[in-house]
């Protein structure tokens, strides 16, 4: 399933507020991510309507296997390209920036030539 560049930040902070918290409410991701408590409610809407999360009765959000799997590959390319730009030389806050862009537009075929590359040459 293709998401927008929105739902996968979402999808990644639900899945980062998850191992950090006993459960994820829209509250936490709302303070996560200082967006006003509306606007996570709708896309909380918008993600459960595109089987990617699902609320409980009591508002605990979680990410359907579909909603993972998106969050972990974003996670995984913001890890990989934001300490690798810190190991290119690039000031922290910055390629924390950065890597939050470019995860979202990179293709899989490059991140994986990237990943590669990286990993080959102890490059993180």
């Amino acid at each position: 399933m293709e998401a927008t560049s929105s739902a996968e930040d979402y999808l990644e902070t639900i899945l980062i507020l998850s191992k950090k918290l006993p459960v994820v409410r829209s509250v936490d991701i709302s303070n996560e991510m200082n967006f006003k408590k509306s606007s996570v409610s709708v896309a909380m809407k918008n993600l459960r309507e595109k089987d990617l999360i699902t609320v409980t009765d009591a508002g605990f959000i979680y990410l359907t296997d579909a909603g993972r799997d998106i969050a972990e590959m974003i996670y995984e390319r913001h890890e990989l390209i934001s300490k690798w730009l810190v190991k290119l030389g690039v000031e922290e806050s910055i390629a924390l920036s950065d890597a939050c862009r470019m995860e979202h537009v990179v293709s899989r075929e490059s991140f994986e030539a990237i990943k590669k590359h990286v990993i080959e040459n102890h490059e993180i």
